[in-house]
């Protein structure tokens, strides 16, 4: 809240980072049918069906390539490390609540959208040992500035 110093939990609850290898990734685990009903409960009147798009971004469904006149920046399109799509759900989403959802949560709306894009199994399940294995199509369209540092390190 504005106007007030943050307490030690604030802090802690804002102080996390996930990176493309997995590093920061939490305890927990979601499905792609858990995902779906969260979906629908929390992110749908945003993100429209299936991830199409609504009064939010697409997150889903991308005809049109990166290099179309017309490019469509879906998570399967545009996004380089399934890791991200975790973080940016857990710190973000839903707009009306950010931050709110547990992490076996996450887990499972992040496994839906990998669905949802093609890049999982219905049946698989996403943890921190699966997640940072979902190989993103456009990852080499991005510099991994981490792994790039630790290199010269």
């Amino acid at each position: 809240m504005l106007g007030h110093p943050a307490s030690p939990e604030e802090v802690a609850s804002w102080d996390s980072s996930v990176f493309p290898d997995g590093e920061g990734l939490p305890e927990g685990q979601g499905s792609v049918a858990e995902g779906e009903k969260i979906y629908q409960q929390q992110c749908q009147v945003c993100h429209g069906d299936n991830g199409l798009g609504q009064s939010a971004d697409q997150l889903a469904g991308a005809q049109m390539a990166l290099t179309s006149e017309y490019p469509e920046q879906t998570i399967g399109s545009y996004w380089p490390y399934a890791t991200t799509v975790f973080d940016m759900v857990r710190r973000s989403m839903p707009m009306t609540a950010p931050g709110s959802l547990t992490d076996n949560e996450v887990y499972a709306v992040t496994a839906y959208l990998l669905y949802l894009n093609k890049l999982i199994d219905k049946d698989d399940v996403m943890n921190a040992s699966s997640l940072p294995k979902v190989k993103m199509p456009n990852e080499a369209g991005f510099i991994n500035i981490y792994e790039a540092e630790r290199k010269t390190n």
